[in-house]
């Protein structure tokens, strides 16, 4: 009898759709209090998971549920550093 693997499914913090952990990106917070885009997904820290999509990132952080779900108040500085690593990291 074979196997099935099972595929994690994490929920977008922008769209709030279920979708593959892969096709997510994880922002984490650090044990230091940084936010950061984690492109690996094996940073140590508080995680949270958006769509590799700008409207699903500023969607997030404009209602506030990348706070809640970093447990972390993120400032202007921080949403700007996190759409420049988003850019960067697409390329």
């Amino acid at each position: 009898m074979m196997r099935v693997k099972k595929i994690p499914q994490r929920k977008c913090l922008g769209c709030n759709e279920m979708k593959d952990k892969k096709a997510l990106l994880r922002v984490v917070r650090s044990p230091e209090g940084e936010v950061s885009l984690d492109l690996t997904g094996k940073k140590n820290g508080r995680g949270a998971y958006v769509c590799p999509d700008k409207e699903c990132i500023t969607k997030a952080v404009k209602e506030k549920r990348l706070e809640r779900a970093l447990e972390k108040p993120i400032g202007d500085d921080a949403l700007k550093q996190l759409l420049e690593d988003f850019e960067h990291g697409r390329q």
